[in-house]
Protein backbone atom coordinates (compact mmCIF):
# COMPACT_ATOMS: atom_id res chain seq x y z
CA UNK A 1 0.00 0.00 0.00
CA UNK A 2 1.29 3.44 -0.91
CA UNK A 3 2.03 5.81 1.94
CA UNK A 4 1.27 8.91 -0.07
CA UNK A 5 -1.32 10.64 -2.18
CA UNK A 6 -0.11 12.65 -5.16
CA UNK A 7 -2.53 14.82 -7.11
CA UNK A 8 -1.37 16.92 -10.07
CA UNK A 9 -3.60 19.57 -11.60
CA UNK A 10 -2.90 22.13 -14.32
CA UNK A 11 -4.42 25.46 -13.41
CA UNK A 12 -5.24 28.16 -15.94
CA UNK A 13 -3.71 30.89 -13.81
CA UNK A 14 -0.20 32.27 -13.33
CA UNK A 15 1.95 30.99 -10.46
CA UNK A 16 1.53 34.30 -8.60
CA UNK A 17 -2.28 33.91 -8.60
CA UNK A 18 -2.12 30.28 -7.43
CA UNK A 19 0.38 31.20 -4.72
CA UNK A 20 -1.97 33.87 -3.40
CA UNK A 21 -4.84 31.33 -3.31
CA UNK A 22 -2.64 29.00 -1.25
CA UNK A 23 -0.75 31.38 1.03
CA UNK A 24 -3.44 33.91 1.92
CA UNK A 25 -5.38 32.27 4.74
CA UNK A 26 -8.69 33.88 3.76
CA UNK A 27 -8.39 32.84 0.10
CA UNK A 28 -7.25 29.37 1.16
CA UNK A 29 -10.28 29.15 3.41
CA UNK A 30 -12.64 30.22 0.61
CA UNK A 31 -11.74 27.38 -1.77
CA UNK A 32 -10.70 24.76 0.82
CA UNK A 33 -13.80 25.44 2.91
CA UNK A 34 -12.17 26.14 6.23
CA UNK A 35 -12.40 29.21 8.48
CA UNK A 36 -8.84 29.87 9.66
CA UNK A 37 -8.14 31.95 12.75
CA UNK A 38 -5.11 33.74 11.29
CA UNK A 39 -2.48 33.83 8.56
CA UNK A 40 -0.09 31.01 7.72
CA UNK A 41 3.31 31.60 9.34
CA UNK A 42 6.15 29.05 9.03
CA UNK A 43 6.78 27.32 12.33
CA UNK A 44 3.43 28.36 13.78
CA UNK A 45 0.21 26.51 14.54
CA UNK A 46 -2.77 27.20 12.29
CA UNK A 47 -6.19 26.72 13.86
CA UNK A 48 -9.74 26.98 12.61
CA UNK A 49 -12.85 25.02 11.76
CA UNK A 50 -13.92 23.24 8.60
CA UNK A 51 -16.86 24.79 6.73
CA UNK A 52 -17.25 21.94 4.20
CA UNK A 53 -20.87 20.70 4.40
CA UNK A 54 -21.11 17.72 6.72
CA UNK A 55 -17.70 18.41 8.27
CA UNK A 56 -18.42 21.70 10.06
CA UNK A 57 -17.73 20.07 13.44
CA UNK A 58 -14.18 19.12 12.35
CA UNK A 59 -11.42 21.25 13.82
CA UNK A 60 -8.50 22.48 11.70
CA UNK A 61 -5.14 22.09 13.40
CA UNK A 62 -1.91 22.24 11.43
CA UNK A 63 1.69 23.29 11.89
CA UNK A 64 2.95 25.35 8.97
CA UNK A 65 6.32 23.94 7.92
CA UNK A 66 7.50 25.87 4.84
CA UNK A 67 6.42 28.82 2.76
CA UNK A 68 8.70 29.36 -0.23
CA UNK A 69 6.94 32.10 -2.23
CA UNK A 70 5.49 30.88 -5.51
CA UNK A 71 7.12 27.44 -5.02
CA UNK A 72 6.00 25.54 -1.91
CA UNK A 73 3.55 25.63 0.97
CA UNK A 74 3.68 22.72 3.40
CA UNK A 75 2.06 21.89 6.71
CA UNK A 76 1.53 18.95 9.04
CA UNK A 77 -2.10 18.47 9.91
CA UNK A 78 -3.66 16.29 12.52
CA UNK A 79 -5.89 13.36 11.75
CA UNK A 80 -9.30 13.81 13.35
CA UNK A 81 -10.59 10.51 14.64
CA UNK A 82 -13.74 11.47 16.50
CA UNK A 83 -14.29 7.95 17.85
CA UNK A 84 -10.87 7.77 19.50
CA UNK A 85 -11.70 10.21 22.27
CA UNK A 86 -8.17 11.59 21.87
CA UNK A 87 -7.78 15.38 21.59
CA UNK A 88 -7.07 16.42 18.00
CA UNK A 89 -3.71 17.94 19.02
CA UNK A 90 -2.61 14.54 20.35
CA UNK A 91 -3.53 12.66 17.17
CA UNK A 92 -0.91 11.79 14.53
CA UNK A 93 -0.12 14.08 11.61
CA UNK A 94 0.47 13.74 7.90
CA UNK A 95 2.51 16.12 5.76
CA UNK A 96 0.72 18.12 3.04
CA UNK A 97 2.78 19.84 0.34
CA UNK A 98 1.58 22.17 -2.41
CA UNK A 99 4.28 22.58 -5.09
CA UNK A 100 3.90 25.09 -7.91
CA UNK A 101 5.62 25.02 -11.30
CA UNK A 102 5.02 27.38 -14.20
CA UNK A 103 3.79 25.63 -17.34
CA UNK A 104 2.55 26.94 -20.64
CA UNK A 105 -0.87 28.47 -20.04
CA UNK A 106 -0.66 28.47 -16.25
CA UNK A 107 0.60 26.52 -13.27
CA UNK A 108 1.15 22.86 -12.48
CA UNK A 109 0.09 22.32 -8.88
CA UNK A 110 1.26 19.09 -7.24
CA UNK A 111 -0.48 18.23 -3.99
CA UNK A 112 1.23 15.51 -1.96
CA UNK A 113 0.10 14.09 1.35
CA UNK A 114 2.45 11.63 3.04
CA UNK A 115 3.15 10.03 6.39
CA UNK A 116 0.09 7.82 6.65
CA UNK A 117 2.19 5.18 8.44
CA UNK A 118 1.81 7.37 11.55
CA UNK A 119 -1.91 6.58 11.64
CA UNK A 120 -3.26 3.57 13.51
CA UNK A 121 -3.46 0.48 11.30
CA UNK A 122 -7.23 0.30 11.71
CA UNK A 123 -7.68 3.83 10.26
CA UNK A 124 -4.92 4.05 7.66
CA UNK A 125 -6.77 2.67 4.62
CA UNK A 126 -9.97 4.57 5.43
CA UNK A 127 -8.06 7.87 5.76
CA UNK A 128 -6.03 7.23 2.58
CA UNK A 129 -9.23 6.59 0.61
CA UNK A 130 -11.11 9.53 2.11
CA UNK A 131 -8.24 11.95 1.64
CA UNK A 132 -7.66 10.79 -1.94
CA UNK A 133 -11.28 11.66 -2.70
CA UNK A 134 -10.89 14.90 -0.73
CA UNK A 135 -7.84 16.02 -2.74
CA UNK A 136 -9.71 15.32 -5.98
CA UNK A 137 -12.45 17.67 -4.75
CA UNK A 138 -9.98 20.28 -3.50
CA UNK A 139 -8.09 20.26 -6.82
CA UNK A 140 -11.38 21.12 -8.56
CA UNK A 141 -12.11 23.79 -5.95
CA UNK A 142 -8.81 25.61 -6.39
CA UNK A 143 -9.05 25.31 -10.19
CA UNK A 144 -12.43 27.08 -10.10
CA UNK A 145 -11.17 29.61 -7.56
CA UNK A 146 -8.18 30.77 -9.63
CA UNK A 147 -9.76 30.48 -13.09
CA UNK A 148 -10.00 33.81 -14.89
CA UNK A 149 -13.49 35.26 -14.91
CA UNK A 150 -15.22 34.97 -18.25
Amino acid sequence: MSDRIVKKVELKAPVSRVWRALSDHEEFGAWFRVRLDGPFVPGSISTGRMTYPGYEHYPWLATVEKMEPERLLSFRWHDFDEASGVAVGDQPTTLVEFRLEPVEGGTLLTITESGFEALPDARRLEVLRGNTQGWNIQAENIARHVAPSS
